[in-house]
């Protein structure tokens, strides 16, 4: 199957059109087609289309209940046969699934003889059920039955024309149920049911969940016993999971950043002592983390080594398990992330805790599965991210890490300076003039074939970060060195015209990441110098005060507003770039 969203309602005036606004709140964590399946008249009724659901409106008849589901293709190709939701032999049964079957193969020899619409592995388990239901006839118990036979980290939500529930399972992937008596919801994620309750139950894996108007029971793959869940409260509003006026998520969610580091600093500093303590306490510190995250961790080993004089490793998550020789009972893992549902990241945290180590999560998404695998959680509190490329969690991970590493130096209120002198920093660059120049550069490189951004010290991840922004929304090559290296093998593909972004901050870097931008410049590329103040070496210059250890926040900022008009400027949409999911929950 692969990364996707899940929404369905057991008790809606009109089921078809509710899931597809569900579906419609989804499209941000990436899909490539998508379906509908509502019960009434006596049997199921479906809607499955390729493309973009933006624009689309469901022909469905009126019903009360449904299932609804967002594709993302890994196993199949994007067809309507292999869209969701699948069906059995009969029709009466339809199944909606997010991740992989890894024991697929052996599983199909099972039904041999059925009927197969397309060539997912989730639409072998609808028939497994199927014939499962031959004997067992009760959905809740077939449906246990079979799940308990799949391998692999997987979500499915089951709905059956003869029984008025639905049945839910989890192993890995999310699944959100939203408590509502009178009309029950499912999702794969909070932000979408924001519209209807903000009371909701996280299924943890090995869980499976009867859910009809009035009955959420849930109880383990394993065992007959009803499990009492937590209901918890979400804080985020509906207002603050829209676009709120902007034409994009992700222009959105740039501009939500100076309110979201003027939070951090008011009412994160006992979190990011507690952090800092937790740190000196440790023998070896890992931060764990993938993609943008994992820059973040990145910076943070930066920031403590510069501020605190601490050693703390980063790991990219799919990497982890190749230390295993360093982690154990007085390991410290703290683990980043903003969805807190990154496959790599929770099995890295997994490793860690089975070898007897603390776990610390900075995450966005309270109840999250990385937020309650962790011993602690500071959450990044920076509200719903929608657009795929993120920007302001970096922005909060960060943040949170530097007060950590002033804590550890005693030195607290001076990192809340810093990062209200960054928040001041930020707002110079949102603003009007600043954006219009940003728009020209991009409007002058729209046509780059590759951007290369220098960095020395904390700048070297803000490159990383700033050439991943750039590569997601824009699909320009681009790519983040340490400015030092340029003479390595770098320097042989600048040529006449190559673009070039240069952070030279006001810090130790500054003489080096020049002296690196002259070796560019000399070969015929054009430097566009991201700094405090400007430089004749520069071709064009982007100013961004100084603010101290916090200067990478503004620093990427800068990049983030670049990569959003490139994306523009080449007719993109910056929310959903080609290939790529909000949620990596597949291995």
């Amino acid at each position: 199957m692969g990364m996707c969203g899940i929404f369905a309602t057991t008790n809606d005036q009109d089921a078809g059109k509710t899931i597809l606004s569900g579906l419609k709140k989804l499209e941000y964590r990436g899909y490539d087609s998508w379906g509908i399946a509502v019960k009434g008249g006596g049997k199921l009724r479906s809607q499955k289309q390729t493309g973009r659901i933006a624009v689309s409106k469901t022909n469905l008849p009126k019903s009360k209940m449904g299932i609804g589901h967002t594709r993302w293709a890994t196993h199949g190709g994007v067809t309507i046969g292999n869209a969701h939701p699948h069906f059995d032999c009969t029709g009466k049964l339809a199944l909606i699934h997010n991740g992989i079957v890894d024991n697929y193969q052996d599983l199909e020899k099972k039904v041999k003889g059925h009927e197969l619409a397309g060539e997912t592995d989730s639409e072998i388990i609808a028939h497994l059920i199927e014939k499962e239901l031959k004997t067992e006839k009760d959905l809740f118990l077939a449906v246990k039955k079979v799940v308990r036979l799949t391998e692999g980290y997987n979500a499915f939500v089951v709905m059956h024309q003869d029984f008025p529930y639905l049945v839910a399972a989890k192993t890995g992937s999310p699944l959100v149920i939203g408590v509502k008596p009178g009309e029950n919801l499912l999702s794969s994620d909070v932000a979408s049911l924001l519209g209807h309750t903000k009371q909701v139950i996280f299924l943890e894996d090995g869980q499976i969940a009867k859910i009809a108007p009035d009955v959420i029971r849930i109880e383990s793959y394993t065992s007959a016993k009803e499990i009492k869940s937590v209901v918890q409260t979400i804080n985020w509003t509906a207002k603050s999971a829209s676009k709120s006026g902007f034409p994009h998520f992700m222009l959105k969610e740039i501009y939500d950043q100076p309110s979201v580091l003027t939070n951090i600093a008011e009412s994160k500093v006992k979190e990011a002592r507690e952090l800092g303590k937790a740190i000196a306490k440790a023998k070896n510190i890992f931060m764990v983390a993938c993609g943008t995250a994992s820059y973040a961790a990145l910076a943070g080993q930066y920031l403590f080594a510069g501020i605190a004089g601490k050693q703390v490793n980063s790991a990219i998550g799919s990497e982890f398990y190749y230390y295993d020789g360093f982690i154990n009972t007085r390991s410290l893992c703290i683990a980043l992330s903003q969805s807190g549902e990154t496959i790599d990241t929770l099995q890295s945290v997994k490793f860690a805790k089975d070898r007897g180590a603390k776990a610390i999560s900075l995450v966005n998404v309270k109840g999250s599965s990385l937020d309650r695998l962790s011993d602690e959680t500071i959450l990044l509190t920076a509200g719903p991210e929608k657009a795929v490329a993120s920007t302001k969690a970096f922005l909060a991970k960060v943040a949170i890490l530097l007060l950590a590493a002033h804590a550890m130096n005693r030195k607290t209120p001076h990192g809340v300076i810093e990062i209200k002198q960054a928040t001041r920093a930020i707002r110079r660059i949102l603003d009007f003039k600043y954006q219009k120049y940003l728009k020209k550069l991009a409007v002058k490189f729209k046509h780059s074939h590759s951007m290369f951004i220098l960095g020395r010290g904390v700048s070297y991840p803000a490159a990383l970060e700033a050439a991943l922004k750039i590569k997601e929304v824009s699909y320009i090559h681009a790519e983040g060195f340490a400015a030092g290296e340029l003479k390595h093998g770098v320097i042989a593909l600048v040529n006449q015209n190559t673009p070039c972004l240069v952070f030279a901050p006001n810090d130790e870097t500054y003489r080096d990441v020049i002296s690196g931008a002259m070796e560019v410049k000399a070969r015929g590329g054009l430097i566009i110098g991201i700094s405090h103040k400007p430089n004749p070496m520069f071709d064009f210059y982007l100013p961004v005060p100084d603010s101290g250890n916090s200067t990478i926040l503004p620093n990427v900022v800068v990049a983030q507003c670049l990569a959003y008009y490139l994306a523009l400027a080449r007719g993109l949409d910056p929310d959903m770039p080609r290939n790529l999911a909000k949620s990596v929950t597949v291995k």
